[in-house]
């Protein structure tokens, strides 16, 4: 069987991985249990932290010991700023991000249940924040030796794959909703990444197999996968599909999970290790990410992935 990532990252560039996409300011609430209809419940803890999709993977890669560029938008309000400082202090370069007057910065609300850490998303975007094909830098884009996106702007998105394609980078997209004209995107994709529930909502497919068979017959990528969880992964490459499960920690809160894989996973990519061993990374990371509260809350050093790869 094969056991390798297809295509590699170019050599020669001055970042790692360049992110373009969705940055936020987290409002987490941790709960005791999940509250039903009509109820109260005393919250545990109150906490405001910055996550995003794509800032948090390209925090956790800067995190790993990689150089990392970020590309979005922020309000001039105190979350971008806090974004932006969160950014700084991670070591992730943000020339790029653009900072719009009188626009409020992404917002969420993420309710977490203490018992198992498994959370619920309430989130909202100001138009404002959208990013334009027009605005963005083709050099900027290209400045990586991968491209990470979210399909969250979609025009953008599709502009930025085709320019890093043209420059042979590799492109990793991490994508869960549907936003349309994303089919125009899909394809211009190598590695396609899911959360469990979008190939549901995409294509009315539940079974992961099935599905990822699906999104390869229809959108030709090299490699599709999807996460699931605290059940890991599953990837369907050169024909084949692999099972990586994933890592038991201590859980205290699963937001930025996916994320964290995401940024795992271009670790992996980035340092030539083969599928199987790229995806059981990339668990890593993830499962180490839900140690702390919050989207980066966890997000570990290599030495501490390594050690829990040596140990589990």
């Amino acid at each position: 069987m094969r056991d390798d990532l297809e295509p590699r990252p170019p050599t020669g560039k001055p970042f790692d991985a360049v992110g373009f996409g969705l940055n936020a300011v987290d409002h987490l609430i941790t709960v005791p249990h999940y509250p039903p209809f009509n109820t109260k419940v005393q919250l545990r803890e109150y906490v405001v932290r910055p996550g995003g999709q794509v800032a948090t993977a390209m925090v956790a890669l800067a995190r790993l010991g990689c150089r990392t560029r970020y590309i979005g938008k922020v309000g001039d309000d105190e979350f971008g700023r806090l974004q932006l400082r969160s950014l700084a202090e991670a070591g992730v370069e943000h020339s790029q991000v653009k900072v719009v007057p009188g626009a409020t910065s992404q917002l969420a609300f993420i309710l977490i249940d203490e018992p198992s850490g498994e959370r619920t998303i309430i989130w909202g975007r100001d138009p404002r924040l959208i990013m334009r094909p027009e605005e963005l830098d083709r050099e900027a884009i290209t400045s990586g030796r991968v491209l990470h996106l979210d399909g969250h702007d979609v025009a953008a998105a599709i502009q930025a794959a085709r320019w890093a394609r043209e420059a042979g980078i590799p492109v990793v997209i991490d994508v869960d909703n549907f936003y349309p004209g994303v089919e125009e995107l899909l394809p211009l994709v190598d590695y396609l990444i899911t959360s469990a529930e979008f190939p549901k909502r995409f294509l009315g497919i539940a079974e992961p197999e099935e599905a990822l068979r699906a999104l390869k017959r229809r959108y030709q990528n090299p490699f599709v996968a999807i996460t699931l969880g605290d059940q890991g992964a599953i990837a369907y490459c050169h024909g084949v599909f692999i099972h990586s499960p994933a890592f038991r920690v201590p859980c205290r809160d699963t937001t930025g999970a996916g994320d964290a894989f995401r940024g795992g996973f271009i670790y992996g990519l980035l340092n030539g290790l083969s599928v199987t061993e790229t995806l059981r990374f990339a668990n890593a990371v993830a499962g180490l990410n839900c140690r702390g509260v919050g989207a980066r809350g966890g997000l570990p050093t290599l030495a501490e992935v390594q050690e829990l790869l040596r140990t589990q």
